[in-house]
């Protein structure tokens, strides 16, 4: 039986996914993109979070051209919309998602890493878009996600020039938040993701449906939309929870009221 392109690993109620395609620095494939968004469409029963990481010392060196499939421009918008559901479910599907970076972090696998909440890079990695270079343009959210980290101005001279960015310029910019040694992305991306995971169930899921979204809205929208939020996660049992272990001096056990 052939491999599947993305390995699945429940560690406990943390959900380890491994881009697979060895060979081919974990290019982007239709299939690939399929099997990712089964995961995030329904989420093992029991995860809380989820790390995603890539075979070979790569990350995801972005859509494969070796298998391009020449479309018209309906086609090719209907392709980009396809690609910008997937990356919004990553983003908003109320799991916490952790990359652990290597290598190759280009082009659509910068699009994949930036849908996700943590990212952390290891020497190795190489922050591109090289669209330009290649008489394209992006078409998996970069425009937005990339855009709104670098700013418009930025993402230009990126797109232009075809520049790379190393780990340590990675985190100056935004496009990671941790810079590594070699090595210890993964370990770092666990031990992030067991924090993550002993939070409360309910801040984890509206901190990633809120925060993002506030951000495209104006002053008084976003001003009310965090009281509406603090409404929700301040009157829920695990708040009564937290308060009393902090009261307590104890390390609270969240999720007992479901």
């Amino acid at each position: 039986m052939t491999q599947p392109m993305l390995k699945v690993e429940l560690q406990g109620d943390i959900a380890v996914l491994t881009m697979n395609r060895p060979g081919k620095r974990n290019a982007m494939c239709d299939q690939l993109l399929e099997e990712i968004d089964g995961f995030f469409s329904k989420p093992p029963e029991g995860a809380k979070v989820a790390v995603l990481t890539g075979t070979e010392g790569h990350y995801c060196s972005g859509l494969d051209l070796s298998e391009h499939v020449a479309r018209d421009a309906e086609g090719t918008m209907r392709h980009s919309r396809g690609w910008h559901a997937v990356m919004d479910r990553i983003q908003y599907g109320g799991l916490p998602v952790v990359s652990a970076l290597e290598g190759a972090v280009i082009g659509g696998g910068l699009e994949l890493a930036t849908a996700t909440h943590v990212r952390i890079a290891e020497p190795s990695a190489i922050f591109q878009l090289p669209e330009g270079r290649r008489g394209i343009y992006v078409g998996g959210g970069a425009s937005v996600r990339v855009g709104r980290i670098l700013g418009a101005d930025r993402m230009i001279e990126m797109m232009l020039t075809g520049r790379k960015y190393n780990a340590e310029e990675g985190v100056a910019l935004g496009l990671a938040h941790y810079a590594v040694g070699t090595g210890e992305a993964l370990p770092r991306a666990m031990e992030l993701a067991r924090k993550i995971a002993d939070n409360a169930p309910l801040s984890n899921y509206i901190m990633i449906q809120a925060l993002s979204r506030i951000e495209d809205m104006d002053k008084p929208g976003g001003l009310f939309t965090e009281s509406l939020c603090a409404a929700l996660t301040q009157t829920s049992p695990d708040a009564v929870e937290g308060l009393a272990a902090f009261l307590e001096k104890r390390v609270p056990s969240f999720g007992q009221g479901r």
